[in-house]
């Protein structure tokens, strides 16, 4: 994956996180919806929430999420972690991959 990760853009990446992820996900607190929390997401290991139900898939696949491993995984979730429960079909832009993880980063690191 030799390419640069875009920086992204921070407004455009909330916009993106409110229509695509909110339903299943906060970041900006511990709770857990659907979906785990994004709080604290990036340096984190994958499956390791407390308290959160997650796949064997998640909690076996052992990455790190960085805005590398979230660039690929936020292509195609299933294909990046086969098995998980995560119903998202993926950003196939890769601008609005990088939106959603300047987001993300400067959210969940609050």
């Amino acid at each position: 994956m030799g390419d640069k990760i875009p920086e992204g853009d921070y407004e455009k990446g909330k916009k993106l996180f409110k229509s695509r992820c909110f339903q299943c996900h906060v970041v900006e607190t511990d709770e857990t919806k659907t979906g785990p929390t994004l709080k604290g997401l990036i340096g984190r290991k994958s499956g390791t929430v407390a308290g959160y139900d997650y796949s064997a898939a998640n909690k076996n696949k052992g990455v790190v999420w960085t805005r590398e491993t979230l660039f690929e995984y936020l292509l195609n979730p299933k294909k990046f972690i086969p098995g998980t429960k995560m119903v998202f079909a993926g950003l196939k832009k890769a601008d609005e991959r990088a939106d959603l993880i300047k987001y993300i980063e400067v959210e969940s690191a609050k």
